[in-house]
């Protein structure tokens, strides 16, 4: 088959992204028994057998969805924990870019999977080896500026555990309000408060003119 010819191919039964997108829509929408092929195809006002193109069965399409989460939420929080920073403060906002950025880190999705993880004993354990990684991740990181084993846990697990009950809490701020308390988080979190220079270069990062 030709490129154009599977162009058209796609147009017709849509494309294996696309099914991917409308399941992740319907899954922050309505939860993942909602997530069916027949939802799904009327959604997209497509047929349903053209879902089997893209995917073996349902079971594929949630695996996917799984795989969609992890290397958007987890791997994203990894890049973020190694990020270069000249100081611990510095790092700590590097991480509280995930908070603020959804492009960075979907806190819908976040909570979404961690609802489905309820359900589901597989799910379950995907978030629990995610929640590992990731603190293990935000741990090194401050162990990277100095500190030692047990004070990197125990900072790692306030910061990521108070912001996973945001998400689970679906707790809402506006950004202004978000901001003031960012320097007192993260001189808690971290034990250093971010200089001035610091958070206007978050601020930039985030289009907040505090």
């Amino acid at each position: 088959m030709s490129e154009a010819e599977k162009a058209t191919d796609n147009g017709w039964r849509g494309s294996k992204e696309l099914w991917l997108d409308a399941a992740y829509q319907v899954l922050l929408e309505s939860g993942v028994d909602n997530v069916r092929i027949l939802t799904l195809a009327k959604r997209l006002k497509l047929s349903r057998t053209s879902f089997y193109w893209f995917f073996k069965d349902r079971d594929a399409l949630l695996e996917d969805l799984l795989r969609l989460w992890q290397e958007k939420n987890t791997a994203s929080l990894l890049r973020q924990a190694q990020a270069y920073a000249h100081t611990l403060a510095e790092a700590t906002l590097n991480l509280f870019d995930c908070w603020l950025d959804p492009a960075i880190f979907d806190s819908q999705f976040e909570h979404a999977v961690r609802s489905w993880g309820i359900q589901s004993q597989k799910v379950s354990q995907a978030v629990n080896e995610a929640d590992q990684l990731r603190l293990n991740a935000i741990k090194a990181m401050f162990i990277r500026f100095g500190c030692a084993p047990l004070e990197a846990d125990v900072r790692s697990r306030a910061l990521y555990l108070t912001q996973i009950g945001y998400i689970s809490m679906n707790t809402t701020e506006d950004l202004a309000t978000r901001m003031r308390r960012v320097p007192a988080y993260a001189g808690i979190f971290s034990g250093v408060y971010p200089h001035a220079t610091e958070l206007a270069r978050f601020h930039r990062r985030h289009d907040f003119d505090g």
